[in-house]
């Protein structure tokens, strides 16, 4: 399977955090004690890796509008949108035109419609009616590359020529506010956005060849609630707790430790490190755990702090941000991570 073409897309506003302080200083939410005001003051005054986040809101004082039909107003607004302009660009990049897909598969995590955004994504782009629609809940930031793998699955079944691959997360329609340290620190480190990928048995002659080889998996139940959202007053709230980072790198390292050992390939071998960035805490422990320098992981530190942490797609704008700036082909590990606790790994080959 290669990857043919890649899209993305963001909301028209951006934000920078200290616009996000002086929105939440006007706000004036009782909920939050003085103590707790402090601790988000230093994070979005000081650098935390993220300089601006695009959140589909016209104005700041817009996330402060908490309540579950405001939410899914946002949700159902601007999902099925996002999710259709990276799926045009991703086709745009490939070459083709919608009627050449044969399967999309969506994932999303921060708001539900049934039908599901696949019907709504197939309905924008103008897809065949026989296009298989597939839409994947609940896998939070490591998303993308179950995604992936389900296409492949498509494609190496023969189900499907071209798949549509497609994540999207309206994580400002996830909000949620109360005096708990990890929801609040969720609330500054989450942006808005989609990205997509035209999956196909033959690489796109112009483009960079880019081949999915193999992957691998981990899936840790017993450590489950350390991240996960949970429903709240008829809202998604999302419980972030502080063993994330190092447990992130942990379950990183060992996916990565198989994935190489059966593929025959050592980490000197991997020339672009493509890697789901939950924050800078996070990067950080997956340079200590797996032996990364700041260069290996600069695309997935640049994306961070151009659009904050997209949740599912953040991955797929760091391969698009690695081609796009020319980094050096060969063996390429592309990693996410997130709910279950649960983490994802795969061996490209670009060329």
């Amino acid at each position: 399977m290669f990857v043919a073409g890649l899209g993305t897309a963001v909301p028209e506003r951006s934000f920078t955090q200290a616009e996000c302080w002086q929105a939440l200083q006007r706000a004036n939410r009782p909920e939050i004690s003085p103590r707790m005001r402090a601790i988000l003051q230093g994070i979005l005054n000081h650098d935390n890796g993220i300089e601006r986040r695009s959140l589909a809101l016209d104005s700041l004082d817009e996330s402060f509008d908490l309540d579950p039909d405001t939410l899914n107003r946002r949700f159902v607004k601007h999902a099925p949108a996002l999710a259709s302009q990276a799926a045009r660009r991703a086709l745009d990049d490939a070459g083709i035109g919608p009627r050449e897909i044969d399967a999309v598969i969506v994932s999303t995590c921060t708001g539900y419609l049934c039908p599901g955004l696949t019907s709504y994504v197939s309905e924008n782009l103008g897809l065949r009616q026989d296009a298989f629609l597939l839409d994947l809940v609940g896998q939070g930031c490591g998303a993308a590359l179950p995604n992936l793998r389900a296409g492949e699955a498509l494609i190496a079944g023969r189900s499907a020529g071209r798949v549509l691959s497609i994540c999207v997360e309206v994580c400002s329609a996830a909000f949620y506010l109360d005096d708990d340290i990890g929801v609040l620190v969720s609330a500054c480190l989450f942006g808005d956005g989609a990205a997509a990928a035209v999956l196909s048995p033959e690489p796109h002659p112009a483009n960079r060849r880019v081949e999915w080889k193999s992957s691998a998996t981990l899936t840790n139940p017993a450590k489950r609630d350390a991240l996960r959202f949970e429903q709240k007053n008829g809202m998604l709230r999302n419980i972030l707790t502080l063993p994330v980072p190092k447990l992130a790198a942990e379950h990183a390292s060992k996916v990565l430790d198989e994935a190489l050992a059966r593929d025959g390939l050592a980490k000197r071998d991997i020339n672009a490190w493509i890697v789901h960035a939950g924050g800078r805490r996070v990067l950080a422990e997956l340079e200590h755990e797996i032996g990364l320098s700041r260069e290996d992981t600069a695309w997935s530190a640049a994306m961070l702090r151009q659009y904050g942490n997209l949740s599912s797609p953040f991955v797929l704008f760091v391969l698009q941000e690695a081609l796009r700036r020319g980094a050096a082909g060969g063996w390429w590990w592309m990693t996410s991570f997130g709910a279950g606790f649960s983490c994802h790994g795969a061996v490209l080959r670009v060329a």
